[in-house]
């Protein structure tokens, strides 16, 4: 089983080599659909609503994965040559107050519900995902930025996210029940 697993790895590993872009779109669209996967079932859904799991996926494959491709390029560009704790929390901080806000915005606007759904949703329930994100994304921004190299962060990234994804599809769910039981 561990050659299979070390076989695997290798080949993930050249193929993030060749095609970086497509190799960590595809993985981020992977993992934020079996994410939802879970979270369909964590919350007692008994059939999987497969057009929600694709559409997540594919927010996965073409948001998630490319935006954290190029941030993770850009914020390396950025801070060039620059290395220690200090550059670290620099890179967590900017990462925090610009990255963390857009994407937590991008993935409850997308989520695939009517418009005025969408905004009493982000109006409601934004500022306190944010804030839950603020004590939970500082942390795995740090250990990424300090122990990952440049081609692995947006797959440690999107392990991360999954389970963080877990989560923000069980608080949207909650949030609808709530609001049909209101």
């Amino acid at each position: 089983m561990s050659e299979v697993v070390a076989m695997a790895g290798q080949a993930y590993m050249r193929q993030l080599q060749a095609h970086p872009l497509r190799t960590k779109a595809i993985t981020s669209g992977v993992l934020a659909g079996c994410s939802d996967a879970v979270a369909q079932k964590i919350s007692g859904v008994t059939k999987l609503q497969l057009r929600r799991l694709l559409l997540i996926a594919l927010y996965g494959f073409a948001y998630a994965g490319p935006f954290g491709h190029f941030l993770h390029k850009l914020m390396d560009r950025f801070f060039k040559g620059k290395k220690g704790k200090e550059t670290t929390a620099k890179k967590v901080l900017l990462e925090q107050l610009t990255a963390s806000p857009w994407n937590n915005m991008m993935f409850m606007m997308y989520y695939g519900r009517p418009f005025g759904q969408v905004k009493s949703k982000v109006k409601k329930d934004y500022a306190s995902v944010q804030l839950t994100a603020w004590k939970f994304w500082p942390i795995v921004s740090w250990v990424n930025y300090e122990h990952m190299p440049l081609q692995l962060r947006v797959l440690f990234h999107s392990l991360v996210a999954s389970c963080w994804a877990v989560f923000l599809n069980l608080k949207a769910a909650r949030s609808i029940v709530n609001t049909k039981k209101a």
